[in-house]
């Protein structure tokens, strides 16, 4: 009865897919139904918009010898009635002067008179020959356009938050001049949809049949792409889309979670000494018994809101945390975290949700993370259950967070250079959630990022190798793969604690 059951779940979940890919197909023959109307229309437009500039054209051209012709016939005879005018005088004065044909001389003007015209009346010069032109225009057809390229999609390449797409033209075209690549974030994993919750993104004139994007955020599961050819006349038709995986770790900080003194915004938290005012003093003055260090501000404020129901307790005392969003309970997974240049203390790492709200980073056996000291004692060490290990490595200007939930390996990474900084081994019992800390200064939050590959690669030669030392450089032999278990770490020093 269960097998019945699943293959019927399985038929109907079948029939649902089915479905939702017949609508999407046929919401795309109804777009393209109507983009051919109003193509169509806009051709025939075009169309009438070029004859009427070729008539305009020939219309002036005829004008133009038509007035040349019209100057030609005003010089013409012009020269000719002024050697009429001439005829005529010299006649009348031969005429006079007949009577005296004894006297030569009276009769040179008559004589020197040229009796050829300086004008004729020949006008073929200029006729003109449209039989070029004639033979062209009959010639006259639609504009060749380029074929739809085809996406190589066992070429295309997700890697380092760059996404390479590569295309073929099925039949040569030497007239190719260059490629339109469209690309758009979708959560659908099916066929692109016509309409999407995200708009194309253009790229335009690509010289060769491969283009990569850099320096992507993949905060959808899918990225969809279409590419086109066009030469120096027009653009062809779209290529058919493909849909890649971008999938990564997404999240953000939990602002319900946030101490008061503490500003959360989208990606970055920051450090606010004015969150505290209002508290009252017998609470402020139970949180901070006992505690030494940095001295503990003010931390109410009447302008957060409440957190929602069933939500966790804020922070509060001298636990500056704030944790992330989402919880990791599987999978590998990579976030980046940059401090601002002045942030005086700050730590960076792991924790199960149920984290006492007085407790902080590095000082129970539920947490994990490196931390950052620039008050009064500079320190760079790596913290849990109290206690702490040095790393003697410059502090990176970003560090860069690697957590292998299914292996218990968190990782922590100079984010430029991808060099080791120190490794945790732990065995997780619960899921786990980002966890920071913050004193004096901001951090911002950089999420939707693949594992680099240079960190993959380390990772897979360090379990190839098991968890023996190892690094990412090894031309470098301080940068070494500490493999800690914390067993017998020295005690922290609780000075160097804000």
């Amino acid at each position: 009865m269960e097998d019945t059951e699943d293959a019927l779940q399985r038929i109907i979940a079948t029939l649902a897919n089915k479905n939702e890919e017949l609508q999407n197909f046929i919401e795309t023959l109804n777009h393209t139904l109507d983009r051919v109307q109003v193509n169509s229309t806009q051709v025939v437009s075009d169309l009438e918009e070029e004859f009427d500039t070729l008539y305009s054209i020939l219309d002036e051209m005829k004008e133009s010898m038509t007035n040349t012709i019209k100057q030609e016939t005003v010089r013409k005879s012009h020269e000719l009635q002024n050697q009429q005018t001439q005829s005529t005088n010299a006649l009348e004065s031969a005429e006079e002067l007949l009577e005296f044909a004894n006297n030569a001389v009276t009769m040179a003007p008559a004589f020197r008179l040229t009796m050829k015209p300086k004008a004729t009346d020949n006008m073929t010069h200029l006729m003109v020959d449209f039989i070029q032109e004639r033979q062209l225009l009959q010639g006259l057809k639609f504009l060749p356009v380029p074929r739809a390229p085809e996406i190589v999609l066992e070429d295309c390449l997700v890697i380092d938050n760059e996404v390479t797409v590569t295309w073929r033209i099925p039949v040569e075209d030497s007239k190719i001049d260059h490629y339109i690549l469209e690309y758009r974030k979708t959560n659908h994993e099916g066929l692109p949809r016509v309409k999407d919750e995200q708009c194309w993104e253009v790229v335009d004139n690509i010289k060769t049949s491969e283009y990569t994007l850099q320096g992507l955020r993949f905060d959808t599961k899918f990225m969809n792409f279409r590419v086109r050819a066009c030469n120096k006349a027009a653009a062809g038709d779209y290529s058919d889309p493909v849909t890649l995986e971008t999938r990564a770790f997404n999240f953000g900080f939990d602002s319900t979670s946030s101490h008061l003194n503490l500003k959360v915004e989208d990606r970055s938290v920051e450090w606010d000494p004015q969150g505290g005012k209002g508290v009252d003093t017998k609470v402020k003055g139970k949180e901070n018994k006992g505690r030494s260090g940095t001295p503990s501000p003010k931390r109410t404020s009447v302008t957060r809101s409440p957190a929602p129901r069933g939500a966790r307790d804020r922070f509060t005392g001298e636990s500056y945390t704030v944790l992330g969003d989402t919880s990791i309970e599987s999978g590998q997974h990579y976030w980046e975290v940059k401090p601002q240049k002045d942030c005086k203390s700050y730590s960076v790492g792991l924790a199960y949700r149920n984290l006492g709200k007085f407790d902080q980073l590095g000082k129970t056996n539920t947490t994990w993370c490196i931390h950052v000291n620039n008050w009064l004692q500079n320190s760079f060490a790596a913290k849990h259950n109290n206690k702490a290990k040095n790393l003697d490595v410059p502090v990176p200007d970003s560090i860069g967070v690697y957590c292998d939930f299914d292996r218990g390996q968190l990782s922590f990474y100079n984010a430029e250079n991808k060099q080791l900084l120190h490794t945790f081994k732990v065995r997780f019992t619960q899921p786990v959630v980002p966890a920071f800390m913050v004193w004096c200064g901001g951090l911002t939050l950089s999420t939707g990022l693949q594992i680099p590959s240079a960190i993959r690669s380390f990772q897979k030669t360090e379990n190839g190798l098991g968890g023996s030392n190892s690094s990412i450089s090894p031309q470098d032999p301080s940068v070494a793969c500490d493999i800690c278990f914390y067993d017998k770490l020295p005690s922290v020093d609780s000075s160097l604690m804000p």
